[in-house]
């Protein structure tokens, strides 16, 4: 299964990919902001890769330009209690090499059309702790609505207690973002 949009390719990762998301894996930039420590080798990229990465709906993003991984996006298999009907939630990371030019963005709405046309899914979340800015933007641009807070403890930093901000969007709603027949033609 691949999903494809203007700039990009999600494809499934490939044991190949280890070299690629170690490269970017391993900055303290990517993974502490969202609850994970970096990467200390290409053996650990690998086996996130074969466990992790491995479930279905989870893609490397690939920019059609490059033609390989500079990040992930894809569906953890979370659900919550909250929700009504089939729920998941999307996570994401990229290189910071790539950072600022809408990548995960477009990689979301590829993951939201997936999620809720081919998935069945009712309701999509984000979540990203407090003070992380770039991902509260990704989900904002998204049109993701913010529900509640809750405080969590991060296992990856010893249980550390970090405030997480939750964030969701019903298949209505994204129904009502789509454009109507005929529409995009125009656009």
């Amino acid at each position: 299964m691949e999903l494809e949009t203007e700039r990009l390719i999600l494809r499934p990762f490939r044991p190949e990919d280890a070299m690629d998301l170690y490269a970017y894996a391993k900055d303290p930039r990517v993974g502490p902001p969202a609850g994970w420590r970096p990467h200390r080798s290409v053996e650990e990229s690998r086996e996130i890769i074969e466990t992790v990465f491995s479930a279905p709906g989870v893609f490397a993003v690939v920019p059609k330009e490059l033609g390989r991984a500079v990040g992930s996006a894809g569906f953890t298999g979370r659900h919550r209690k909250e929700a009504r009907g089939a729920d998941d939630e999307i996570g994401y990371s990229l290189s910071p090499a790539w950072w600022g030019r809408g990548l995960i963005p477009e990689a979301v709405e590829a993951l939201l059309r997936y999620g809720f046309r081919d998935m069945g899914l009712d309701t999509i979340w984000c979540e990203h702790y407090d003070g992380n800015r770039k991902s509260k933007r990704v989900i904002r641009k998204c049109g993701f609505r913010f529900r509640f807070l809750r405080m969590q403890r991060v296992p990856d930093f010893g249980g550390e207690p970090r405030l997480s901000l939750i964030w969701s969007m019903d298949r209505r709603d994204w129904e009502a973002r789509q454009p109507r027949a005929g529409e995009e033609e125009r656009l």
